[in-house]
């Protein structure tokens, strides 16, 4: 499924900034980033469910990669936000390493390399920011929400669920350094003193998966503050 959101472009000072990634992309919608960049026409794509693990693969269920780079190949925008990896974290890892037997940390460096060798490929074409992924919210047993009843297979705990994203996002922040790519890491501010989320970083919305709006987009803005 794919949302394209794209703000009304009314002078020609207006810089135009193209975001990628999942479902949590759709905060870019949040008023508060029109009032914070009123310079910034923000062209999100979103596809629902996309994920890292997938983009070198030609036959994943959201053929994310063909539509994220369509529209890297017709923008006019030279900085691209990127954000990625929620499902990977929070199910695909867990499920391919139960699935095929193989070690989580195989399938997380799968999915880090393919999630690389996307950034690289959109570094060659224009300015990168990358954002951290956000951490899990689905608890322990958890049964509500149709997010929730689909990654009901993975047994992973919350806490483990976690501990993998802040590994994964770390993982990301080296290779964006080292290849002069910006990072915008959200980890410190995002956990709380539990080792899971911050409660205030929930949705109110039980059956909803995504952070706070309101909150996640305060987050967002302050991060990409003189970034882009």
């Amino acid at each position: 499924m794919q949302n394209l959101v794209t703000h009304e472009l009314k002078a020609s000072s207006v810089r135009e900034i193209l975001v990628l990634g999942d479902s949590h992309t759709t905060v870019f919608s949040h008023p508060l980033f029109k009032e914070r960049f009123p310079n910034v026409l923000l062209n999100v794509l979103t596809v629902i469910g996309a994920t890292a693990s997938g983009l070198e693969n030609p036959n994943s269920a959201t053929k994310a990669y063909p539509v994220f780079r369509k529209a890297a190949c017709e923008t006019a925008a030279k900085r691209v936000v990127v954000m990625l990896g929620e499902v990977d974290t929070g199910f695909v890892i867990w499920y391919r390493a139960q699935k095929y037997q193989e070690s989580v940390a195989a399938m997380m460096n799968q999915a880090i390399a393919s999630y690389s060798g996307f950034l690289a490929e959109l570094k060659m074409r224009f300015e990168v920011v990358c954002i951290s992924t956000p951490l899990p919210t689905i608890q322990d047993d958890n049964d509500w929400g149709d997010i929730a009843n689909a990654r009901r297979e993975v047994t992973a705990s919350q806490t483990d669920r976690t501990g993998l994203t802040l590994e994964f996002n770390r993982t990301m922040q080296r290779f964006c350094a080292q290849n002069g790519i910006r990072y915008l890491m959200l980890d410190d501010l995002s956990l709380g003193e539990h080792g899971i989320v911050k409660a205030d970083l929930l949705n109110n919305n039980r059956s909803d998966h995504h952070y706070d709006p309101d909150q996640y987009s305060r987050l967002l803005v302050e991060g990409l503050t003189g970034v882009i």
